[in-house]
């Protein structure tokens, strides 16, 4: 496996540094990186909450259809998504979440229809290695994860506590090196809004175990957890660079559903934001 990508010239192809700037895209709200867009024609982002069709406590651009909102509303919001993006709504992978490590890839086009049956068999991860297959993961506390190479394949992890344990985004992140050819350290890594150490309580015997997983700093207290923490020491034990984890640093239990769904705040009955990932044909055009 090499540590770098090199083209004919043997100059290296880095991706910009990662960095997560609010945007919109017609009434989308989202939090993206353009430069990754712009450079290599990737496209990520984290959705926000306003701009849909739901009503509360859906409201408004509730992505999840597992909630007992109107599916008339989910699929009116997902098509705004997919269309803000251009994309069509049967090019995009949403796999049915079931906080395991199961992670779908789809390399071609062509395996469209197969990676979309077995992502609703359950999966928490969906790697896409080709043009115009977007996937798209639900949120609602639990820490997404987006992966991205410079060869352009990336990965969208949804990642609870017990998937943090269960190092799904490390399994991602080495699935998309061997995909690749490429070492982990030239990856980018963006970690959307989720809740933070501040309300994440667990049980002593669960912080214990992440303690011993991960190390005592993503321990705050006796009874609180960093997952992002958890997470970040994970990924940089696989060889990711750490200056090429961004994080947004948003606690959707303290955003009070200003921008951000949380199952926690709400009391169990709430809508879902996203993460959502695809590229355009030629790698340099945005979309």
């Amino acid at each position: 496996m090499t540590e770098c990508v090199k083209t004919h010239d043997s100059a290296t192809l880095d991706l910009p540094y990662p960095r997560l700037a609010e945007g919109r895209f017609s009434s989308c709200a989202v939090l993206t990186d353009d430069a990754l867009n712009a450079d290599f024609g990737v496209r990520i982002c984290f959705t926000q909450r306003t701009g849909g069709e739901s009503e509360p406590p859906y409201d408004s651009l509730n992505l999840g259809d597992h909630v007992q909102d109107d599916p008339e509303c989910v699929g009116l919001n997902r098509r705004k998504l997919f269309c803000a993006f251009g994309m069509r709504e049967d090019a995009v992978i949403v796999p049915k979440q079931v906080h395991g490590d199961a992670i779908v890839a789809c390399k071609n086009r062509s395996d469209y229809a197969h990676a979309v049956l077995r992502a609703q068999n359950g999966a928490d991860g969906v790697i896409v290695s080709c043009d115009e297959v977007g996937a798209m993961l639900c949120f609602a506390d639990c820490v997404p994860v987006i992966v991205v190479s410079p060869r352009r394949t990336f990965a969208v992890v949804h990642a609870g506590w017990r998937g943090v344990m269960a190092r799904i985004a490390q399994s991602a992140v080495k699935r998309v090196c061997e995909m690749d050819g490429i070492g982990p350290s030239c990856l980018n890594v963006y970690i959307g809004p989720h809740i933070h150490a501040c309300h994440f309580e667990v049980g002593e015997d669960l912080a214990r175990r992440f303690s011993d997983e991960f190390g005592s700093h993503v321990l705050v207290d006796d009874c609180h957890v960093s997952l992002s923490a958890a997470l970040r020491s994970g990924l940089i034990s696989v060889g990711v660079d750490e200056r090429r984890i961004a994080d947004a640093g948003v606690c959707t239990v303290c955003d009070g559903g200003k921008r951000y769904f949380s199952y926690r705040a709400s009391g169990g009955r709430c809508g879902r934001h996203a993460a959502f990932a695809v590229r355009c044909g030629n790698g340099k055009e945005g979309l």
